[in-house]
């Protein structure tokens, strides 16, 4: 750790400040940062970060998950999240997609409970398996947070690629709450960039996102061929809109029409809905208790929460979108027995170049 108190001492360098929006350069450096984690998408032969340097790599925890500290020389730190390795288990975790509450509780170990509240909004929902790797990777976090804030290091990137970028919104989520509740320094910038990120949760927690990010503090880059920001799979039913919502009306109304029109009505919404939800229902017991009794194999003490009844996935946050065009093809075609040509950092780093 004297390695950043020496970073941040006022007589070896200038402290300068986050700027809110996107920033081309700031994200090839983060993306060359981030692809340096011995992910599934590592590749030695990617270019090198030119501003950071590596301060702090995690150790592994939660479901094959580990984060890195890299710092610059005028007082800027990131924090870099693993994407999905090649392990059974990290991929558990993808497919853990059954959404719990934004907030609440998560039982990740004997003794060890984990209260959150990613925002205050009680509809909000998200996904399972990252927000398990999000409170066992917070502590470590924090504890970094601190040590370098304490050492004049107060404006900090967040960052991550793929499921690695999943977790990004969920930490920046958490991270921003505890300001809230004054147990982090609220003197403390973040500023968060997403890559090739999934889906976080549903539309209530992108509302509650995109709040607490506006003005240019959060964004998410994507490659319009990439599967992965398409990810997890999404059912929408009746009950995941607000209370005031047509539907309802539309029952109130029917009831006072004619036996034609509530046969109809019946026949055509309520088997639609119920058609939905019953999927749903599915979705959770495959992607919810199935992947659950999985984690407490690996986390010993672990206690599958209570899931919440949705899987309305939604894209989340000030998406950057990068979209490839033939030339791109020419290097980078659609391949059936290559799921990552369009996830790779490669990719990305070609489309950011052009952008």
């Amino acid at each position: 750790m004297s390695f950043i108190f020496v970073l941040a001492s006022p007589s070896f360098c200038q402290s300068i400040k986050l700027k809110p929006g996107f920033d081309k350069k700031e994200y090839v450096e983060l993306l060359k940062v981030t692809a340096k984690l011995a992910d599934s998408l590592y590749n030695i032969n990617l270019p090198q970060p030119t501003k950071f340097k590596k301060a702090y790599h995690s150790p592994v925890m939660a479901l094959d998950n580990c984060w890195e500290l890299w710092t610059s020389d005028d007082s800027l730190a990131v924090i870099s999240i693993r994407g999905s390795t090649s392990s059974k288990i990290s991929w558990v975790e993808n497919f853990y997609s059954a959404m719990i509450p934004a907030k609440g509780e998560l039982i990740v170990g004997k003794e060890d409970t984990f209260r959150y509240a990613l925002c205050t909004d009680n509809k909000a929902a998200v996904h399972t398996g990252w927000m398990i790797a999000a409170a066992m990777l917070s502590k470590d976090i924090i504890n970094k947070i601190d040590s370098i804030s304490k050492a004049g290091i107060t404006n900090i990137y967040i960052t991550g690629h793929s499921q690695g970028g999943a977790i990004a919104y969920l930490l920046t989520s958490y991270l921003y709450s505890l300001q809230q509740q004054n147990i982090i320094s609220t003197s403390i910038q973040f500023k968060t960039y997403c890559s090739a990120a999934p889906k976080p949760g549903n539309l209530f927690y992108a509302y509650s996102y995109e709040t607490i990010t506006k003005g240019g503090w959060g964004f998410n880059v994507v490659n319009a061929a990439d599967w992965a920001p398409e990810s997890p799979m999404t059912i929408q039913t009746s009950k995941d809109f607000n209370k005031s919502n047509p539907f309802q009306l539309m029952k109130n109304d029917i009831k006072k029409s004619s036996f034609v029109k509530r046969l109809l009505f019946n026949y055509v919404f309520n088997n639609m809905d119920r058609s939905a939800v019953k999927v749903t229902r599915k979705f959770q017991k495959h992607f919810g208790q199935d992947m659950g009794k999985i984690v407490s194999k690996y986390i010993p003490g672990f206690v599958t929460p209570i899931y919440y009844k949705s899987t309305n996935y939604v894209r989340t946050g000030n998406a950057i979108v990068l979209y490839p065009d033939a030339d791109y093809y020419k290097i980078f075609p659609d391949n059936p027995g290559d799921a990552l040509t369009h996830h790779k950092f490669e990719a990305y780093l070609y489309l950011i170049e052009r952008y």
